[in-house]
């Protein structure tokens, strides 16, 4: 009896230890770093002119010694190569080869990166082993097929210089040279070489005619939805600085590059790299991460057929890399845009005559590239007298985008009834566009199954309303980067992948919207900060209803969604310009029979989502659901779960994954959960009103009538203990559940 006693009371001290232990909780992401919403200054026009991120200063007198070092062949064993034989001020601070050339003959294994904006870049390399300038350099300076040099011997021989020595002083306040101030004061000068005022700059300002004809229809097919290009690189440094996998073919098949996979566990990290930024991308050919192309067409080719899948390289293109067809002059026109992103300041890319070693610097190199920039740059425009603000009319067989390139900052264009074939791109700030009429007798823009999206805008103050959309293969709507979005009493049938997709906005109303046949998510509100509301509209025969993805403080209320794959997701996702998920409220909507097959892209996270899914928050924090009504979805009323079901415990995430302080309360469900799909048939878990994968310990459920899975929820009166307890228990039972 007394070794039972003993026995059970080593049972309640180990319980009330767990109970009492810290358990795993997401760290929290600095303002500054979370990203999302409209990235603009207050004298922005549009979502185009997204200002530069802040940097520190750098101290002209360093960024001066910086730029001797980094032109003197001191720095390498043999006293013939310097940092500028690689990253040469002529080819784009690249050296024009597929690999870069080792200093003892043969290549090594990476094509060079230009140097262009290089301050703005977060993880350094193709692969981001390096997270400052400063460490960065100390690769090329030991490699032995690169500088080579020791470390020591490069100290003694600056040393060695008076004129260093000089220079250190009026630098630093004394003649020591350290590493640390060698690699800073190359840090300084590489943090100099800013490129930020191209022909497209003046565009995005508000000047429209600082690029060519061609050079818009270029920018228009780059952000359009067909290639997808401006989602990864966009406005300002034309990259979101994140890792992707294309699926280049390796440049030897006997040395495949694992690009991120070699340094971290990150989610898609195998064969990830960088993604670089465009600008003064026409002056650094050869491309890709192994130089595989030589030309920007040949780069365009190999998006075209959707990446890497026709390579057989075994790696998974990103979701964004799906293929497109473009015409020989969209391609000229696209090509024609990208050299719209040359600047090169005079004083940047000068090349000092001499260093203080005396030894020879490098010489000019010629480059067609910077010619052809030249010749496509547009002629300065006269500026148009402003004007008060106006009505344009629009009639059948008439044009509306020529409307909207008449029309100034406050105008309004009424558009007659009518079936229109058309995109509509609206960069031009306080632009309202309203279809005339009803029913039978409204405004249809009609993409006949050709055409890539219906609306694609970037200007602040845009309102769109009263009007039918169909047949795109892109998007029914598009904004990027902009304030003050309206989407009112729109009709949206059969648009590609989004109905509406506002993607890096601050301020959005969506209301009283229709949108059914879209691939992806009918209503769509992406990396964007409130006031986010999506109220009184009714999606259905989707894949997904409504999808609020890496944004905060989304209000979504009065919606009806019925028939879609998933009704609600409210989502955080990595790899995004946005890096939290925080604050959604739903209430009050009506959310039934989603139990539409899923017929999105299979490769995609919303490809996963299980038919009959009526609510599912992934990641997200802080999300309340409360007042709205489950009814009739196969797999689950709702479900809470964190991106460590998609991918591997040991993953390294951007971004906190895991769920927390999410409450769920007052709904009412009916019927749910009665025959699951997807992963929940597959791990054999019955369905339910409301579902948990146990991940974040704060969560809270407060459903009295509702069905649960596991049978026993925290609610917001459970004392921390208990929760502790209950997340010990699910996450046990959680990896014995995936590792089986």
């Amino acid at each position: 009896m007394k070794q039972l006693r003993l026995i059970l009371a080593l049972l309640i001290g180990v319980v009330i230890l767990l109970a009492y232990l810290p358990v795993p909780e997401d760290a929290l992401i600095a303002p500054d770093q979370q990203g999302g919403g409209a990235r603009q200054t207050a004298r922005s026009v549009s979502g185009l002119q997204a200002p530069f991120p802040d940097l520190p200063p750098v101290d002209p007198a360093a960024a001066a010694l910086g730029r001797l070092l980094f032109y003197d062949p001191i720095l390498s064993v043999n006293r013939d190569r310097s940092c500028a034989t690689c990253h040469h001020p002529d080819l784009g601070f690249a050296d024009g080869l597929p690999l870069a050339q080792a200093a003892h003959g043969g290549e090594l294994r990476r094509n060079t990166p230009s140097l262009w904006n290089v301050a703005f870049v977060p993880r350094l390399f193709w692969d981001g082993r390096a997270d400052s300038l400063e460490a960065q350099m100390l690769a090329p300076l030991t490699h032995p097929e690169e500088l080579g040099i020791g470390i020591d011997a490069l100290l003694a021989r600056l040393r060695a210089i008076e004129a260093y020595r000089q220079s250190f002083a009026q630098v630093y306040g004394d003649e020591a040279i350290t590493l640390e101030r060698v690699t800073g004061a190359v840090a300084a000068f590489q943090r100099t070489l800013i490129s930020r005022h191209s022909p497209f700059d003046r565009f995005a300002a508000g000047d429209r005619d600082a690029l060519t004809p061609a050079q818009r229809r270029g920018f228009d097919v780059f952000r359009s939805a067909q290639t997808r290009c401006m989602e990864c690189h966009a406005p300002p440094l034309f990259t979101h600085n994140t890792f992707h996998v294309l699926g280049v073919p390796d440049y030897s098949i006997n040395a495949p590059d694992r690009g991120q996979a070699e340094i971290v566990s990150a989610p898609a990290s195998e064969r990830a790299f960088r993604t670089p930024g465009l600008r003064n991308v026409a002056l650094t050919a050869p491309y890709m991460h192994n130089g595989a192309f030589a030309t920007l067409e040949e780069v365009i080719d190999f998006y075209a057929i959707g990446g890497g899948s026709a390579f057989r390289t075994g790696a998974l293109a990103d979701e964004k890399v799906r293929g497109f067809n473009l015409t020989d002059q969209q391609i000229s026109d696209l090509i024609a845009f990208l050299h719209a992103l040359t600047d090169e300041p005079a004083e940047l890319i000068a090349i000092p005559d001499s260093v203080p070693s005396g030894l020879p610097v490098v010489q000019p190199r010629p480059n067609p590239a910077r010619g052809m920039a030249a010749a496509l740059r547009a002629p300065m425009a006269a500026e148009s007298a402003p004007r008060a603000p106006t009505t344009l009319l629009v009639y059948p067989h008439e044009s509306i985008q020529a409307a909207v390139d008449r029309a100034q900052p406050g105008d309004t264009v009424l558009i007659l009834p009518g079936v229109y074939h058309e995109t509509v791109y609206v960069d031009q700030p306080n632009i309202t566009i309203r279809g005339l009429g009803e029913g039978d007798e409204r405004v249809w823009l009609d993409g006949q199954h050709v055409l890539s999206d219906g609306f694609n805008t970037t200007g602040n103050g845009f309102t769109l309303e009263n009007l039918g959309i169909r047949n795109y293969i892109g998007n029914g709507v598009i904004t990027t980067g902009a304030r003050g979005v309206v989407y009112r009493d729109l009709m949206i049938v059969n648009t590609g992948l989004y109905g509406v997709y506002p993607v890096e906005v601050t301020d959005v109303l969506i209301e009283r919207l229709t949108v059914t046949g879209i691939r992806d998510a009918a209503i769509y509100v992406g990396q964007s900060r409130p006031p986010i509301i999506v109220r009184e509209n009714v999606a259905f025969g989707n894949v997904t209803g409504i999808e609020i993805e890496n944004s905060v403080g989304a209000e979504v209320y009065d919606n009806h969604v019925y028939n879609n794959t998933g009704g609600i997701l409210v989502f955080l996702l990595p790899n995004n310009p946005s890096r939290v998920a925080c604050c959604t409220r739903v209430y009050n909507n009506l959310i039934e029979s989603n139990n539409h097959p899923n017929f999105g892209d299979p490769n995609s996270v919303v490809g996963l989502v299980p038919p009959g899914t009526g609510m599912l928050v992934l990641s997200a924090d802080s999300t309340e659901v409360f007042g709205n009504t489950f009814r009739d979805n196969m797999t689950g009323g709702i479900g809470v779960t964190s991106l460590y079901m998609l991918f591997g415990r040991d993953t390294v995430f951007d971004l906190g994954a895991l769920p927390e302080h999410n409450w769920i309360h007052d709904n009412i469900y009916e019927n749910n959960g009665y025959d699951p799909h997807g992963i929940v048939r597959e791990l054999g878990l019955p369905g339910a009103d409301v579902t948990w994968t146990g991940e974040g310990w704060t969560n809270s459920f407060d459903e009295p009538s509702a069905s649960y899975f596991p049978p026993v929820l925290p609610s917001r009166s459970t004392p921390d203990p208990l929760r502790r307890l209950l997340w010990r228990v699910y996450d046990t039972a959680v990896r014995l559940l995936l590792t089986e």
